[in-house]
């Protein structure tokens, strides 16, 4: 059973999420917040596998709220909603911790296939739409503050490096293994390597990580 806590300021949203998920025999909804710091302090209490956290709240929004439970070190994984004017958010979002995003006009099944996705520790959004989202916002990163590799990067093997520059790409795992000969097995090794590594906490991190450290650009 997946438990799930449902983050929005609209109550009449809340409810529609509640029935939806409630419907699945593998999901369960054990809170519900209306606002950032509500959301916080049920994380803590309830423990749920998955919040399903809105952005625009009253309050303390729901990119503060993320980046707290993530700093808290809770163990419940955040899936951010957004609308498509608000992508801007949604990257804040994913770089505050979250493990990926969807918008609230998503069919239902997207909704709940994402949930699923991110509490087995996969990331919920598509890697190609991961790098339009990045390659929308990356003028909003950081200059390097001195030159010379990171040291997260400086970590992986040239293999990993490789990996980890296609993943950014937007590459899926098969084709990563069809693309440069390797079992797809494999590649799952590289990742989960990786993660460990850089600690990145999923693959929407591990993507941000290849912008962050200029392995991949735009213009890639």
């Amino acid at each position: 059973m997946t438990t799930v806590l449902v983050v929005d300021d609209q109550p009449l949203q809340r409810f529609g999420f509640r029935m939806l998920l409630e419907s699945q025999d593998d999901l369960d909804v054990v809170g519900e917040a209306g606002h950032g710091t509500e959301a916080v302090r049920l994380t803590a209490e309830l423990r749920p596998d998955v919040v399903l956290m809105d952005i625009r709240m009253p309050g303390m929004d729901g990119m503060e709220a993320t980046r707290r439970i993530v700093a808290a070190g809770s163990r419940s994984r955040v899936l951010i909603l957004t609308t498509f004017d608000l992508d801007e958010y949604a990257y804040a979002g994913l770089r505050a911790g979250a493990s990926g995003f969807l918008v609230k006009d998503a069919m239902p099944e997207e909704l709940l296939s994402g949930i699923r996705a991110v509490a087995s520790g996969d990331a919920v959004v598509a890697p190609s739409l991961t790098r339009r989202l990045l390659d929308a916002y990356v003028h909003r990163l950081p200059s390097p503050a001195e030159p010379g590799p990171d040291r997260r990067i400086a970590a992986l093997t040239e293999r990993e490096r490789e990996v980890l520059t296609v993943i950014g790409q937007g590459w899926t795992n098969t084709e990563i293994a069809g693309r440069l000969h390797l079992a797809e097995s494999t590649v799952k090794t590289h990742v989960s390597r990786i993660l460990a590594k850089t600690g990145a906490r999923d693959r929407v991190q591990a993507v941000i990580l290849a912008y962050d450290t200029r392995l991949v650009t735009p213009e890639q």
